[in-house]
């Protein structure tokens, strides 16, 4: 008899248990018609709200005010008491008692405060259950989508950028579909994913950097797909004791995304645009010196007169963009809907390469009855991308690795006559002439994707919350390379094509049931348990062609290699959580969640996460008031305890040694793969403490977040360095520790309130220590900074390890007879280095502490401004860059000058080309991240609605002492690893954007 599959099983069983509430539900539905109604008004400027949630407490009975603040709700209830609750994003919570009896048709006005300081923000758990901030003992950061409407940002991740303490947001790329890093309290995982678990709508969202072409380390984060501009607010939640409750794939935070609703009311659309011009922020100093060396001997000083040519002319440009969204919504007392629609495209900033974006969005929200509700979601995104590839970490092509590879000396420009491009870079070192990787390489991207979901809300008596959720995510990205034949790149000078695709499926299936009530007048009990089902698939396949004919682009004109990959994770698991509120002031919370994943052997598959957490409001006590409770409005204490996992640290088949089939000479064949499998590894796991507070003064003008943070991780895995005589070159291994240690701090300010002006303030600081330990041999080097970067016990992740100067005992420089620097050895043989070259650690790409500083200010009803900078103090930098570019072969930067003119030995350019050290900077910088202004005015041919134009810029100016394109980017990508490590990566483009919305 053929064995059911376990998750068909817990679908069905889902299912079941859903149509049973249903009918049993039935039960309580009554036909008794209410009419509420009434207008929402902000208590300070006495405005009308738009968009205000208004319901009956514990019931699915809902709706929210249209563009005047008027709402309507039709209640089909008993007579009896009710709460009305009316909640808006960035106000107080307002409820008021309900009593229903023989007046149908009710009036009540509601006036809701803002909540200046977020003290009072709802926020939803992975329970599902609505949650006030004040009563929670970890941290969670709330983002609305006011705080990103003029940040220009493409992506989600990028908008959160300098907006969440604790977290640091980096972009490693200037291409226009970015390549965000995203780290919450460090980074806790080696060779996984170190982004944060993004859940859009219930959605577990795929958010992986896959690089289907060698573009020299960017690679498209899939976040780009998702268009900021539909989103409401997100989450953020970062320690392991709030993550615990998301079980094996939250190990590095989760952020939650809840997108834009429809409104009951009229139809209300929509409509924003906007023009975005973009440039290089600053060049690099090219060699402008009119003679070269005529060979590299150090006793040969003869010279030749050239020209001397400033590539980055030709290979910058002033770039264009637009994006345009159109939204409608509206609705019944029953039904409520949301539809978009979007278009971006940007010009990147490095010749021919652009990136477009089109969407729509959809959903639904339908209450059947006063108990249940349902809703579904769909979005779809087709976006494509041209590239330029820029080379250098595997392949010697590429426009930037042409670039810093060249003699500046020679024109690149192609021959009027022939149109065949001269190699501009030496004979031994051959490279790319950068104009013709931009005027006849074909690179591209382009993705496919799918987001749907549905849910249902069910409470069927009072208290009992049960929410269920199917999520899926299907997304195809195909990328397309072609180099012609006859080509200045050394590798592929007979022609390069390459097709690479990648699908990937993603299902979450959830259920989480919740019940509220109160034990006695003094004790509140919340109870929540709840269930997940997910599965993970990816179909990948390669084809490669070289020896290309002389016409044709596609990989059926050459010789090819394929490659193929599939992939399957499953992951099940469990929860409960209790929660006891103790006389509105003392919130104590346990929970314990159970996992099953399929990446790990069966003995180590399964994994138990325990929580527990208090809070403690030291301001609700009764001797909390007058003076006192006038400067110091609310106290808060917080702690907690978490362990959370990362059971998807490795790719499904890791464990295994897989043996790699081929076709040899028409028969099948396998070869011995590199990696050597170990089927007793174990999930990574993290065991956090957090302790806090949450303060405000002077009534609430204003408010001090605080939190302290221990994270250790152990069992970290580590793609281990075998001998060539075990017959392969790596295994995954269970070793080494790793700890973050820091503190983050958030102060809001309103410094001005009047009924004309607001003044808001936001500053952000954060510090992080990370320290790996236990490391086998002390050091274990990683190949995506080129053997440079390393775990070593002691330091931080990511440190640079490598060669260092000899000095003196005074710390002066040791130089050779001839007077050149060189690197640190063994030993002293003459007074002069000798033996095995050595290597320290000689900088760390960590930064000692991160910060933002956001004002605000809005004047009557019309004026806004607002500007961020954004901070990152302490990090190195390691210059790969210059280092090129500064030696004697290449010498098209400006540091090559002083031994062209005698200032320095001859000579001196090839010897600090060794010396590592040499090429470590200083990578702290404050940006200029955000500035805007905007008018919004309402003309006299709109009934509702309004106008809005805004002049903004995005990372204008920065002040550091980097001598690269930006300290902020980063050749390796969204490694978890690799960080700092610049290597002619295209830099961050310095954007100014006119926009328009228009809502009516």
């Amino acid at each position: 008899m053929k064995k059911k599959q376990p998750f068909k099983v817990f679908r069905h069983s889902l299912f079941i248990l859903f149509l049973s509430l249903f009918a049993v539900g039935s039960l309580f539905a009554q036909n008794t018609p209410y009419v509420i109604k009434g207008v929402v008004t902000d208590g300070r400027t006495k405005l009308p709200i738009p968009g205000a949630s208004v319901k009956i407490s514990n019931k699915m009975i809902e709706t929210t005010s249209n563009a005047n603040g008027n709402y309507e709700l039709t209640a089909k209830l008993p007579a009896g008491k009710y709460e009305l609750v009316v909640s808006y994003l960035g106000y107080t919570q307002y409820t008021v008692d309900l009593n229903l009896g023989d007046q149908k048709n009710i009036t009540l006005n509601a006036s809701i405060s803002e909540d200046l300081l977020r003290l009072n923000e709802v926020v939803v758990t992975g329970t599902s259950v609505a949650t006030s901030r004040k009563t929670l003992g970890n941290a969670i950061s709330t983002v609305g989508a006011k705080d990103f409407a003029n940040s220009n940002a493409t992506s989600i991740d990028q908008a959160l950028s300098g907006k969440i303490a604790g977290a640091q947001i980096s972009q490693n790329s200037g291409n226009p579909a970015g390549g965000i890093s995203v780290r919450l309290r460090g980074t806790s995982t080696v060779v996984g994913a170190a982004d944060p678990l993004y859940i859009i709508d219930g959605v577990i969202v795929n958010n992986s950097s896959t690089e289907l072409l060698d573009l020299g380390g960017y690679a498209q984060n899939r976040l780009v797909d998702i268009n900021p501009a539909d989103i409401d607010h997100m989450e953020i939640i970062k320690g392991a004791a709030a993550a615990a409750i998301y079980g094996s794939r939250a190990s590095n935070g989760v952020v939650q995304i809840f997108t834009k609703k429809g409104k009951e009311g009229k139809p209300s659309y929509s409509f924003s645009t906007n023009v975005k011009i973009s440039d290089v922020r600053k060049t690099l100093d090219v060699n402008t010196y009119p003679f070269r060396y005529n060979n590299t001997t150090v006793t040969d000083l003869s010279k030749t007169a050239v020209q001397r040519y400033d590539y980055q002319d030709d290979i910058f440009r002033s770039a264009v963009g637009t994006e345009n969204n159109l939204s409608v919504s509206g609705g019944s007392n029953g039904t409520q809907y949301f539809v978009s629609g979007n278009y971006l495209f940007n010009q990147g900033i490095i010749d021919q390469s652009d990136f477009s974006r089109a969407g729509a969005r959809a959903r639904v929200d339908q209450r059947l009855n006063d108990w249940l509700k349902i809703s579904a979601g769909m979005n779809y995104v087709l976006s494509s991308s041209h590239e330029i590839p820029n080379g250098g970490l595997n392949e010697a092509y590429g426009a930037l690795t042409g670039f810093i590879f060249s003699n500046n000396f020679i024109n690149p420009a192609a021959d009027p006559a022939t149109g065949i491009y001269p190699s501009t870079s030496p004979t031994a070192v051959q490279r790319t002439n950068p104009l013709e990787a931009i005027n006849r390489f074909q690179f591209a991207q382009r993705t496919s994707r799918f987001i749907g979901n549905f849910q249902a809300t069910a409470t069927p008596i009072k208290g009992l919350s049960i929410n269920y959720v199917l999520g899926y995510d299907n997304s195809t990205q195909i990328g397309t390379g072609y180099i012609p034949v006859g080509n200045t790149t050394p590798s592929y000078n007979t022609g390069f094509s390459k097709r690479a695709d990648k699908t990937s499926f993603l299902v979450n299936n959830d259920i989480n049931v919740s019940y509220q009530t109160k034990l006695a007048d003094w004790l509140q009990s919340t109870t929540g348990i709840g269930g997940t089902a997910q599965s993970e698939k990816i179909y990948q396949t390669g084809i490669t062609a070289t020896q290309l004919g002389l016409i044709g682009q596609t990989i059926n004109n050459g010789v090819s290699i394929p490659s193929e990959f599939r992939s399957e994770i499953n992951v099940m698991g469990a929860f409960i959580q209790q929660t006891f509120g103790i006389k509105e002031k003392i919130y104590l919370t346990g929970a314990a969640r159970y996992d099953v994943s399929s990446v790990f052997g069966a003995t180590n598959r399964g994994q138990f996460y325990p929580k527990v957490s208090a809070s403690y409001i030291l301001s609700n006590e009764k001797f909390w008031s007058g003076k006192l409770a006038n400067v110091i409005s609310s106290v808060k204490l917080r702690a907690s305890y978490g362990q959370a996992g990362n059971l998807t640290a490795i790719g499904a088949y890791d464990r295994y040694s897989s043996y790699i089939p081929v076709n040899s000479a028409g028969l099948p064949s396998v070869y011995s793969p590199a990696l050597l499998g170990n089927i007793g590894i174990k999930p990574e796991r993290q065991e956090e403490i957090e302790v806090g507070t949450d303060l405000s003064f002077f009534k609430d003008r204003l408010g001090v977040e605080f939190s302290y943070y221990k994270k250790d991780v152990k069992d970290l895995l580590l793609l281990a360095n075998l001998t060539p005589s075990t017959g392969y070159s790596s295994q995954y291994i269970n070793v080494g520790t790793m700890t973050n240690r820091g503190f983050e701090l958030m102060v809001r300010g309103v410094p001005v309130l009047t009924d004309k002006v607001k003044w808001d303030v936001v500053a952000t600081y954060s510090r992080n220590k990370n320290v790996v330990n236990n490391i086998p041999g002390g050091v274990l080097t990683f190949a995506g900074g080129f053997g440079q970067v390393a775990a070593v016990n002691g330091s931080p992740l990511g440190a640079f390890y490598a060669t260092y100067f000899a000095r003196n005992a005074d710390g002066s420089l040791l130089l050779t007879a001839g007077g050149l620097p060189q690197t640190e050895k063994a030993g002293r043989t003459g007074g002069q280095p000798s033996g095995a070259t050595l290597k320290k650690v000689i900088g760390d790409p960590n930064p000692d502490w991160v910060g933002s500083l956001i004002n605000e200010v809005s004047v009557g009803k019309h004026f806004s401004f607002r500007a961020q900078l954004d901070a990152s103090i302490g990090g190195d930098v390691f210059n790969f860059t210059k280092r090129v570019g500064d030696r004697d072969l290449y010498g098209g930067l400006k540091g090559y000058e002083p031994e062209l003119r005698g200032e320095v030995p001859k000579g001196t350019s090839a010897a600090l080309f060794s010396i590592f050290e040499n090429w470590i900077e200083d990578g702290s910088f404050v940006k200029l991240r955000e500035v805007s202004a905007s008018y919004s005015f309402k003309p006299r041919f709109l009934k509702s609605g309004n106008m809005r134009f805004s002049l903004a810029g995005r990372n204008l100016f920065s002040i550091d002492n980097y001598s690269g394109y930006d300290p902020e980017i980063n050749a390796a990508g969204q490694s978890s690893a690799v960080r700092g490590f610049d290597f002619v990566e295209v830099p961050i483009p310095r954007q100014i954007v006119l926009g328009f919305n228009f809502t009516f």
